[in-house]
């Protein structure tokens, strides 16, 4: 089971609003709409995107990562550094 679980309709419908925004991205630039409005709604999704991402990732930490570093050994370390290289991904982007 992933730490998400439990939150996965939640997930599953901040993605389907998610897909909508994007699909009305397309439809902007199929109408040639105005850039500053198109890169607006590009902002709004980027940052629901990353919403999504650091929900993950909390629940990530809380669930599995918790979950090994109780455990021990070699999989603690494995999943701390599974934790700070999705950190390193968000961060960059």
């Amino acid at each position: 089971m992933h730490g998400y679980s439990g939150d996965k309709q939640a997930y599953l419908t901040r993605l389907r609003r998610i897909e909508g925004q994007i699909r009305g991205l397309q439809r902007m630039v199929e109408e040639d709409a105005y850039c500053i409005d198109v890169l607006t709604q590009v902002s709004a999704a980027t940052r629901a995107l990353q919403a999504v991402a650091l929900g993950l990732l909390e629940d990530h930490v809380r669930h599995c990562v918790a979950d090994a570093i109780s455990t021990g050994g070699p999989e603690a370390e494995e999943k701390v550094k599974e934790a700070s290289a999705a950190i390193a991904r968000l961060v960059r982007s």
